[in-house]
């Protein structure tokens, strides 16, 4: 009986080198998580600041900004996890713990973003619990969260020979991205006189 269950495990835990749909589901599950992290991004400027509540409510921003966010970190742990299962031999040490010795650079960054975007995340929920201005400055560290992350898929996409084509998607969703982060943090007065918003009187 125990030979049957260890031969079971030994089966299912085996990393086979034919099988495309381990490495298929990483790629796919990160692009779809890179482009919830990008809209993620910007649905938060825009409840953070306002300048869409015309639109709909207050409330209905900021639930539709944590929807976005549970999304990105779910195809972002998605992606994480299949590693596990790649001929590679990643460990879940390696795609848990940042800056373990041996790790490629490029998987550090990934490992440190999602870790950051998670710790956000958490203390987005329990931010009535916590001062305003920590849950902010917590809340904050996604602005880099997100430039590592951007930084991972780049390299990434490097070194699997589909830096052309692919990064040409991650650049055509990263430009709002660093446009409205910029914006985000301009000062009032610098947007008043580019007339991007109305003058207080």
């Amino acid at each position: 009986m125990y030979d049957q269950w260890s031969e079971a495990v030994i089966v299912l835990t085996q990393k086979s080198d034919t099988d495309p749909g381990i490495k298929g589901m990483a790629q796919t599950s990160a692009r779809i998580s890179y482009g919830f992290m990008c809209l993620t991004l910007c649905w938060g400027v825009f409840t953070a600041t306002g300048w869409i509540k015309s639109l709909t409510g207050r409330k209905a921003l900021r639930n539709s900004h944590m929807v976005l966010g549970i999304l990105t970190l779910s195809f972002g742990v998605v992606h994480a996890m299949s590693f596990l299962f790649l001929p590679d031999g990643f460990t879940l040490a390696q795609i848990s713990i940042p800056l373990l010795p041996g790790t490629l650079a490029r998987h550090e960054l990934g490992v440190i973003g999602l870790e950051v975007m998670i710790a956000v995340a958490l203390t987005g929920g329990i931010s009535r619990f916590s001062s305003y201005r920590r849950f902010l400055w917590i809340h904050r560290l996604a602005y880099p969260a997100v430039a590592i992350t951007a930084l991972h898929s780049f390299f990434g996409a490097m070194a699997n020979g589909h830096l052309g084509l692919l990064w040409f998607g991650g650049i055509t969703l990263l430009v709002p991205v660093v446009l409205l982060t910029t914006l985000r943090f301009t000062p009032t007065r610098y947007l008043e006189r580019l007339g991007l918003v109305e003058e207080l009187v």
